[in-house]
């Protein structure tokens, strides 16, 4: 408030006399008295503030300070003050708050005078915001006025005089907030201009998809004969189909002479009808096992230039799955892949492939001058057969038997009892003689007896393999040998490991019928397209800058859900977005539901398998996750990677060897991330010269876990979510090294041949023993 010309200063009357210095002044009450004291500042075009003091019976002097400012227009005004001091009793203390009241009001009307004097490039500025709000309101489709609308809902003035400035600078201020966050915009202006740059990159990489491989045929071609429970696509429960469905045909290619045996299924089921192409050779044959005679007989068909064997028996026909059903495994499991392993020995020799019949121009059965290749337990009597019932009678002495292992946690463990029912020599008895430790046992008088089948194939194989060289190492040791270790060291001198191929035919981007859009690594706008599709099918919001996870695989203990369960919390503080599919485990599946209600705009479980679905989510997902506690090989990951979805692994068996760590010190420069993934092609094994050198220039194409811990999983996926938002080149050079991989099945033929040769030049494992025929 102003002070009118002539006024005075009241005091109270028995007050001292105030002492002035300037334009202070100071009142002393007495101590008995309660004092309200205002003190207000008014100068030019100043504001007006009231400050209320208080005390009572502390015989402290309240004092109240006037001082004057100059105007906002650089005019040096008279300094006027006024100090309003009154001692009261109690009793007036309603007069004092009216008179306090009045201040107050008084105050209120000057700032609503100072509303009008305001410099007049924020007048202008405020007519500019009102104009453009007006506008945003009314749009014109020929206007063309730089957008300064900054105030929201309220009112330009309202929203200026309240407690910001307004914003002169560049940029946009956020509709609905009254002040201006300076970082938010620069990040949106960020995001914008990385998804700008990252539309216009996906229209070209500029690099080449890399051909085929030309396979040339070898100079020493071998007959070859694998033996599995299942083969793909006529049954298949997980990789080992995959492996001995598309092995076999890159051998041919090579041309090797190549054979699949592997049950006759009828299990109800639509791959049911595959089998159809098959026709009976009429060769059938009387097994002896279980205590009598069986007798089999071979179905066959030809594809892609391999001869696929199919033993049927009545054993293998039964509604269900493979090996189980809801209750466990079957009880006559053992039964089965017994006489799969006694048919699988005979077919070679009684099957007469006549003209015409067999692949690739080849007639006449296959003989005894093959290489076996027994794929876990399920086929582990092969190359215990071959030792001990044919071997020694001069039959399969040039052949040779490879043990294939997949998974050594399956290792077909039956009681010892069961040893007469398998149809070996008795003297053959400790190769699968296998005895529990003590924590094992099911009471005190268990002996733990039983016998073990792959443990008899790692006996008396001529070579063990593995499906990669990291689970080669780590089967050797306590932790990865499940009780095993002891007899794969004494096998290490011929124990290898090659990595899996996948079949490019299957999983291919650019001709995959099961996804929203075609890609490759010269073009990855199908992939965001493929993305957003995904982001709609699931119900998730459609949003280009958010990473999306996915996970494909059984919820049990060894692909390692449960890390993702734990780990839940902290990935969903992360902008991200997930997708689970699989099924397994209750608690697990039961898990996915949770957190689908949890996080219902971030998260999707899908209880489940879908092929459809699985390479939907394999094209769409930006992040492959895959935190398994051991993995053999792995495929997931090797798919996600010809998808240019990147990985995040433990770092464990296959998944070590095929997943190159980010290295954040690479330049993202496409040209060298491709020449990066020829490098590793070349030889993946090879630390030392320039390959190896250039192999480790490039950024890589996943991030690796060393520790199987929440704190080691989350490292890894906020570094790639951080990369994802704030490097868009980078994150696009990984997706061309993982893309520009050769992840066919060539180069691993090509090792799986050498595998075979070596086996053929040294003598047998198990030497024969001749057995002499007396004659009457």
């Amino acid at each position: 408030f102003r002070i009118p010309p002539g006024a005075h200063l009241a005091r109270p009357a028995l007050a001292p006399q105030p002492r002035t210095r300037g334009a202070q002044v100071y009142a002393r009450p007495p101590s008995n008295t309660r004092t309200v004291m205002s003190c207000v500042s008014a100068a030019g075009a100043g504001r007006a503030v009231l400050a209320p003091r208080a005390s009572a019976g502390s015989g402290r002097a309240s004092r109240a300070v006037v001082r004057a400012s100059g105007g906002s227009r650089g005019r040096v005004t008279a300094r006027r003050a006024r100090v309003v001091t009154r001692s009261v009793a109690d009793e007036d203390l309603d007069a004092q708050a009216e008179e306090i009241f009045a201040q107050i009001q008084r105050l209120k009307e000057d700032n609503e005078k100072l509303k009008t004097d305001l410099s007049d490039a924020a007048l202008e500025a405020l007519r500019l915001a009102q104009e453009e709000r007006d506008r945003a309101n009314n749009p014109e489709p020929e206007s063309k006025t730089k957008d300064m609308s900054y105030l929201g809902g309220a009112s330009s003035k309202d929203a200026y005089l309240g407690m910001e400035l307004p914003y002169l600078g560049e940029g946009d201020v956020r509709v609905g907030f009254s002040e201006y966050d300076k970082m938010s915009a620069a990040r949106q202006r960020d995001a914008e201009a990385r998804a700008r740059k990252g539309a216009a990159a996906a229209a070209g990489t500029g690099v080449k998809p890399r051909p085929p491989p030309v396979f040339e045929k070898t100079e020493q071609p071998m007959s070859i004969v694998f033996v599995s429970s299942e083969v793909a696509p006529w049954s298949k429960t997980g990789g080992l189909a995959d492996v001995c469905g598309a092995l076999p045909r890159e051998l041919v290619k090579r041309g090797h002479r190549v054979m699949v045996v592997s049950p006759y299924y009828q299990t109800g089921k639509k791959e049911d009808t595959l089998f159809q192409g098959a026709f009976d050779t009429c060769s059938n044959k009387m097994l002896e096992c279980f205590g009598g005679l069986h007798e089999v007989g071979y179905m066959h068909q030809v594809k892609d230039g391999v001869d696929f064997v199919f033993v049927k028996h009545d054993s293998y026909e039964r509604i269900g799955e493979l090996y189980g059903d809801a209750e466990g495994g079957y009880g006559d499991n053992q039964f089965r892949f017994t006489l799969l392993s006694h048919a699988a020995c005979e077919a070679p020799l009684v099957i007469d492939f006549g003209e015409g019949a067999s692949a690739n121009g080849f007639t006449g059965t296959y003989g005894d001058d093959v290489v076996f290749v027994a794929n876990d337990w399920h086929a582990g009597l092969v190359p215990l057969l071959v030792a001990s019932k044919y071997r020694p009678y001069g039959t399969y002495k040039n052949a040779r038997t490879i043990a294939a292992i997949h998974n050594i946690l399956h290792q077909g463990v039956e009681p010892h009892v069961t040893f007469g029912n398998l149809g070996v020599p008795g003297e053959w008895y400790s190769c699968l003689e296998y005895q529990f430790p003590e924590h094992m046992r099911a009471h005190e008088l268990d002996l733990g007896l039983v016998v073990n089948i792959l443990k008899g194939a790692i006996a008396t194989s001529d070579r063990v393999l593995t499906v990669s060289e990291g689970y080669a190492r780590e089967i050797i040791t306590p932790l990865g040998g499940k009780g095993l270790e002891a007899m794969l060291e004494t096998r290490v001198h011929r124990l290898d490991g090659v990595v899996n191929g996948i079949d490019m035919d299957e999983w291919n981007p650019s001709a995959d019928e099961h996804i929203e859009a075609p890609f490759d690594v010269s073009d990855l706008s199908g992939k965001m397209e493929c993305k957003r599709a995904l982001q709609r099918e699931m119900g998730l919001e459609v949003r280009d800058d958010v990473p999306l996870l996915g996970f494909i695989g059984r919820l049990d203990w060894q692909k390692g859900p449960d890390l993702i369960r734990d780990s839940i919390a902290d990935m969903m503080n992360e902008d991200v977005q997930v997708i689970m599919l699989g099924s397994g485990l209750e608690e697990l599946e039961q898990f996915m539901q949770w957190a689908e209600s949890a996080y219902h705009d971030k998260f999707r479980g899908w209880v489940g398998f879908s092929v459809p679905m699985a390479h939907r989510i394999t094209a769409g997902c930006d992040i492959l996750l895959m935190p398994s506690r051991f993995e053999p090989c792995g495929l997931n990951q090797l798919y996600a990677m010809r998808y240019g979805t990147l990985p995040i692994a433990h770092a464990t068996g296959g998944l070590n060897d095929t997943v190159v760590r980010h290295n954040p010190y690479a330049e993202d420069d496409p040209d060298i991330a491709v020449a990066a993934a020829v490098a590793r092609d070349k030889d993946p094994n090879d630390r030392h010269g320039i390959q190896a050198e250039m192999a480790d220039l490039g950024p890589g194409t996943g991030w690796l876990f060393n520790e199987m811990n929440v704190g080691s999983f989350m490292y890894c996926v906020s570094n790639a979510c951080k990369l994802y938002h704030e490097n868009p080149r980078m994150w696009r050079a990984m997706q061309i090294q993982a893309m520009s991989q050769d992840l066919s099945w060539y180069h691993a033929a090509l090792k799986w041949e050498k595998v075979f040769e070596w086996a053929k030049i040294d003598p047998p494992h198990c030497e024969p023993v001749q057995h002499e025929q007396h004659w009457n």
